[in-house]
């Protein structure tokens, strides 16, 4: 995760050093990453889902995992394993994202999309075993001293986010929305609750799982990660405009060609970046009972707003 010196510190941020902090955690995550897959026979479908699992990304949602359950009291190793899966499973959507069936992409992170490295067969399958290894991942490298009941409940909502009520059903919708001009704000907004906001919400909720946060913290928790969620979505509206590919490391300008409704398109690029300002501050002050310990998490929140990619 770079570009952190676009950052803007708040007085509750300013001793925080988040760009350590997101490399120190980055780097942990990729390591994790790399020793959780080995290239076993057949060697191919390892190798597709190393290569999209491995091209580098800014690790925001295993990060928010951790840095969660850090925050209510758990340990890094408690929480690795499904800060691992969810990467995984984010690893599993963009490489079905990218399908011609799909959004039909060349490149992502900077690198030829699966499909066009390994054939669309093999990148549908890649998808799949990183789909389903994910949640054997959880279920049998968390650590025995973590209950047995919170484990379930992370599988639990990890499927629920991912599946017709996530992610699944969002994408269903932003499908049917191509091309149509009169896509509602109401819409727009389902999609990407669904499409974007339920992962990284179940990123942070898992975290406190493990921790044996109280339901009431727990809501908080699902508030701020909501909030966030809409706000990346918008700056990535904002980004696919004003970026490059070269700064995105996928194709520019997406959603203009594919005819999208996005967030820019209905209020205009400054108000989209008021708008997603206020969900950060607002994402904010549910971590307020948290006290000092939620820094990492208003800070990477604040950061969401300023990247450029």
């Amino acid at each position: 995760m770079v570009a952190t010196d676009k950052f803007k510190k708040t007085p509750e941020t300013a001793t925080f050093n988040l760009s350590a902090y997101l490399k120190e955690r980055q780097q942990l995550c990729d390591n994790a990453l790399d020793r959780a897959i080995p290239i076993v026979y057949p060697e191919k479908i390892y190798e597709a889902m190393r290569y999209s699992l491995l091209a580098g990304g800014k690790r925001v949602r295993p990060i928010l995992c951790l840095a969660t359950c850090e925050m209510t009291g758990g340990t890094i190793e408690m929480a690795m394993p499904t800060a691992c899966a969810v990467e995984m499973i984010h690893t599993m959507s963009l490489i079905h994202d990218d399908l011609p069936a799909m959004d039909n992409d060349d490149y992502r992170r900077g690198m030829l999309t699966n499909h066009k490295v390994y054939g669309e067969d093999i990148a549908i399958l890649a998808g799949d075993g990183l789909l389903a290894y994910a949640f054997e991942f959880v279920a049998t490298q968390t650590p025995q001293d973590v209950p047995r009941d919170r484990v379930l409940q992370v599988v639990a909502r990890l499927g629920r986010a991912l599946g017709a009520a996530g992610l699944v059903g969002g994408q269903v919708v932003d499908l049917e929305s191509e091309g149509k001009s009169d896509t509602s704000l109401e819409t727009l907004n389902f999609i990407h609750n669904h499409k974007t906001a339920a992962l990284l919400e179940a990123c942070v909720v898992c975290g406190g799982i493990l921790t044996g946060v109280s339901a009431e913290e727990l809501q908080r928790l699902s508030r701020y990660a909501q909030n966030i969620g809409l706000a990346f979505q918008i700056i990535d509206d904002i980004l696919d405009i004003t970026a490059t590919q070269e700064q995105l490391g996928k194709t520019a300008g997406k959603d203009l060609k594919a005819q999208k409704v996005t967030y820019p398109s209905l209020w205009g690029i400054e108000k989209s970046r008021s708008k997603a300002q206020q969900l950060i501050e607002a994402a904010c002050a549910e971590l307020e009972t948290f006290g000092e310990s939620a820094q990492p998490l208003k800070a990477i929140a604040h950061f969401i707003i300023s990247r450029d990619r």
